[in-house]
């Protein structure tokens, strides 16, 4: 299983917190998010900061492994 966490408006647009999605061969970060913005139109193009296992990930087409954890979350501000 791949678990995909969102975090603060990212969070907010898809509706929930977590997603657990069903791992394959040759799954890439670049297909689960583009099969998160095909359920949810949109969401995804706040996405400032992707994570895979905790370390920041800027290259989209890495692999995936079963039981890898994806964070999704957008800049914040406030005060």
């Amino acid at each position: 299983m791949i678990k995909v966490l969102f975090f603060g408006p990212v969070a907010e647009k898809i509706g929930q917190r977590e997603m657990l999605l069903d791992f394959t061969d040759g799954m890439t970060l670049h297909g689960v998010t583009h099969d998160i913005d095909l359920r949810y139109p949109g969401a995804l193009s706040i996405v400032s900061f992707m994570a895979v296992n905790q370390q920041q990930v800027r290259d989209a087409q890495i692999a995936l492994n079963d039981d890898d954890e994806i964070a999704l979350m957008a800049k914040f501000s406030g005060g």
